[in-house]
């Protein structure tokens, strides 16, 4: 059990160094770099940690903007995962409940990954005191990830074997609500179907040409088709990258299309992907065209473990969490505002459905969610995926969802920008930096539970190996 002690410790630490965390947040957020391109914020916390302490290995897994920092020596080895990539096209003001790019065009941290990174550097330097006050034996890193947005970072580095001394893994996400995440994800396949034709004019002489453009459209069709025909938690997703050009008077001899192919279970994207590439095949056939198709990323469904989570699930009930002024409760209801019915249909129904969690008036009414949900098993799985999945292939991971935004505000969305760099974003990643650094104090007093974690991972393993989604000859983007 936690004392008050221990609880206010880690409290004092973060709190004593907010405005070098909220103002890393800020940077991040303010730098907005998306997938293998982020270089000023991997930068700036590789400095960060250096000067708390931590030796750096910068460009590790091959990706120039991942790293690993690590603290201490021996076992147990405790990796904290932390990302800091942005998402194209959602710049937003910060601040503002309506509209309003900072940049047009530009990108922005609709996912809170800002956020993210700076928690779990909060955490790190949490732990570090701990251990360095108690005389604590064990090994603890940061593991900066880049590209979780549709370049499967951690995978490339679990790929490369940087998690195989791992004991365990410790993560969250931000969120409208507190609660565990303990739902699998869909693994996934991300795949570039690459056409090439014959150009010609298109009036003069449109029976020499064949189009690549055509080959992309036939096969979109082609997959449209396939929906129903597969399962129904599975899903594909597609955008034309490459579309031949802007000359209309021309037939098009280059068209590529970018796929996201997602299921349940790895074993059932890889079939689903071959009828994919079968429906690519056809559409090059029946254009006479050449095709080419190239993997990009992929990653794995999550593995929760509960043995590890409950102690993660404890400190998340045992940090009291954030209390909001008049003003914030002002902008959360003006925020509130602009989300739609069916998106708050959509966070009651995953609530219900993986919390067992009945939505009671008041929680339709809230701006801000004050209590952790219940802390359930469940089979459910979200209709997302993440490249932890593949970390908690290899070691047992746990993760929380932290409340970060106004209740039931959507993923990867304008008004999720706008909130993070405000202070109701700033509270939610303070609580998730003690929550997180907590939990890693709980298990490097209690190691044990990490051989009772590790058998847990083998059974829900069933039997298989972990199997890297990126085929080794895929090396990860170098721009």
């Amino acid at each position: 059990m936690k004392t008050l002690d221990f609880i206010s410790k880690i409290d004092e630490v973060i709190e004593s160094k907010r405005d070098v965390f909220i103002s890393v947040s800020d940077k991040i957020w303010e730098f907005a770099e998306t997938k293998f391109q982020e270089f000023q914020s991997a930068e700036l916390l590789c400095q960060m940690l250096e000067a708390e302490g931590f030796s750096v290995e910068r460009g590790v897994g091959g990706m120039k903007t991942a790293f690993v920092a690590s603290f201490g020596t021996g076992t147990p080895v405790i990796g904290m995962l932390g990302e800091y990539d942005a998402l194209s096209g959602l710049s937003q003001k910060q601040g503002e409940a309506t509209k309003s790019a900072l940049i047009e065009g530009g990108n922005g941290h609709g996912c809170g990954h800002n956020l993210y990174g700076a928690s779990v550097l909060a955490s790190v330097v949490a732990v570090k005191q701990y251990m360095e006050e108690n005389n604590v034996v064990g090994t603890l890193r940061y593991y900066g990830c880049p590209a979780e947005e549709g370049g499967s970072g951690k995978t490339f580095m679990v790929r490369e074997g940087l998690f195989e001394d791992v004991d365990c893994a410790l993560t969250w996400h931000p969120g409208s609500f507190p609660a565990m995440f303990n739902a699998s994800t869909l693994a996934n396949f991300q795949v570039y179907f690459r056409f090439k034709g014959t150009a010609s004019h298109a009036a003069a002489s449109p029976h020499l040409g064949r189009s690549a453009l055509d080959a992309v459209e036939l096969m979109n069709v082609g997959v449209n088709y396939l929906r129903e025909h597969m399962i129904p938690e599975a899903r594909i997703h597609y955008a034309i990258t490459n579309s031949g050009g802007v000359s209309p008077n021309v037939v098009q001899a280059e068209s590529e299309v970018l796929y996201l192919i997602r299921s349940p279970k790895l074993a059932e994207v890889k079939k689903l992907y071959e009828r994919v590439c079968n429906i690519a095949r056809g559409a090059a056939l029946m254009t006479e065209t050449e095709l080419e198709i190239v993997v990009d990323s992929g990653c794995s469904n999550y593995i929760s473990n509960s043995a590890i989570g409950e102690i993660m699930y404890d400190n998340l009930t045992k940090f009291p969490l954030p209390k909001y002024d008049e003003s914030e409760m002002a902008f959360g209801s003006e925020i509130m505002a602009k989300i739609t019915d069916d998106d708050l249909q959509n966070t009651h129904q995953h609530i219900k459905k993986e919390y067992h969690h009945k939505i009671s008036k008041n929680m339709r009414e809230a701006v801000f969610l004050d209590k952790v949900l219940p802390n359930t098993e469940t089979t459910e799985v979200l209709a997302g995926s993440t490249d932890v999945g593949d970390v908690s292939w290899v070691t047992p991971t746990a993760q929380f969802w932290g409340p970060c935004w106004v209740f039931g505000t959507p993923a990867h969305s304008w008004q999720m920008t706008s909130q993070g760099a405000t202070s109701i974003a700033h509270k939610g990643m303070l609580h998730a930096g003690k929550v997180l650094a907590g939990t890693a104090i709980d298990i490097l007093s209690n190691p044990e539970v990490l051989e009772k974690a590790k058998a847990e991972l083998v059974e829900k393993r069933e039997g298989m190996e972990y199997e890297c989604p990126i085929p080794s000859e895929i090396a990860p983007p170098t721009k």
